[in-house]
């Protein structure tokens, strides 16, 4: 289910002994025992060194062997594995090998995702665009289907999330208004995401945890309070995991994951993740643009004439100018 994933390469050439490749399939469904007891099988949560990995309708506790910390390879939530049981009884196993990642994410650490969802509350928290900007271009970068959330929407008396849904689904994404505890919209963000393993990413407080038990229909995640005095949500979750919706489609609760580091994009390549750039680049004038200060530049003049947002246009100038810096700090 994961081979049209694009392949990120990392500098593994020195662990390449350890990391397996398949040729034929990267889902560990329906595998078996093989090469004198061992099973593959997905990691499907992680805390400290202990890692649950499910091999068919089993969970095994397994840990990690030595030689991937001498590698400094390390096992993370959504990795396919090979694993050898060590007690069959008490459901223990050893990590043998990690076949190769599809996607990997680096902070929270998460491997072989297929689909993002971006959760935006519509209020309380207020809508933070320039996080969602900042994740979309993320997804793009890392070739994730993005699927964005408009919650809470029950408390949105003006509607203004309205504009919100009007500007993301003109550029092409898919945008789903919920109201989390009322179940408004999970049947139909449900079927969205079939066949997929899913992160959920958004600030605190902005209804992660109860989409995921609205999906499921009961309490599996720690449903946190939202602050009266700040507004702002308390970060309630604590460790990756992947909870199982039905055969092959997964969704994961990920600590963190709003906070992540984009720098691996670089300034100049940035508006190629913002997918509505696209069409307009061939109108720039300069070969080079960087579609900030040139002048002539046909993606400015998209926005002049209304066929770029101009509130989006203006963040991607934030993100651009940051990561500017960033890679300025560098040298």
């Amino acid at each position: 289910m994961m081979h049209n994933l694009k392949i990120i390469v990392t500098n593994w050439k020195q662990n390449e002994i350890y990391i397996k490749m398949s040729q034929t399939e990267t889902s560990p469904k329906g595998h078996k025992r093989k090469n004198g007891g061992n099973m593959r099988g997905l990691i499907v949560e992680n805390i400290s060194n202990l890692y649950q990995v499910k091999v068919e309708n089993e969970i095994y506790e397994t840990t990690a062997r030595g030689k991937f910390k001498k590698e400094e390879i390390t096992p993370v939530v959504g990795d396919i594995v090979d694993i050898t049981v060590t007690d069959e009884k008490e459901k223990k196993a050893v990590i043998e090998n990690i076949y190769e990642r599809k996607v990997y994410i680096k902070r929270p650490k998460l491997a072989n995702i297929t689909q993002i969802i971006f959760v935006v509350s519509s209020k309380e928290p207020k809508p933070d665009l320039l996080m969602l900007d900042k994740q979309l271009a993320f997804a793009e970068f890392e070739g994730v289907n993005s699927i964005i959330v408009l919650n809470k929407t029950d408390l949105d008396q003006k509607e203004d999330f309205r504009s919100i849904k009007q500007i993301y689904s003109k550029i092409g994404y898919t945008v789903i208004l919920t109201d989390a505890k009322q179940r408004k919209g999970i049947d139909t963000l449900k079927e969205l995401l079939k066949n997929n393993i899913n992160a959920f990413s958004g600030n605190s407080g902005v209804g992660k945890s109860t989409l995921i038990n609205g999906i499921f229909d009961r309490d599996i995640t720690q449903e946190g309070e939202i602050s009266k005095k700040n507004k702002r949500g308390k970060n309630t979750t604590t460790a990756i995991k992947l909870y199982e919706i039905d055969e092959d489609t997964y969704i994961a609760d990920t600590p963190g994951f709003s906070t992540f580091d984009i720098s691996e994009i670089e300034s100049k390549e940035l508006y190629h993740y913002f997918k509505e750039f696209g069409q307009f680049e061939e109108n720039c004038e300069f070969i080079g643009c960087t579609h900030i200060k040139e002048e002539n530049c046909g993606i400015k003049k998209a926005v002049e004439n209304g066929e770029i947002d101009k509130a989006r246009y203006e963040r991607f100038c934030k993100i651009y100018q940051e990561l500017k810096e960033k890679e300025e700090r560098k040298w």
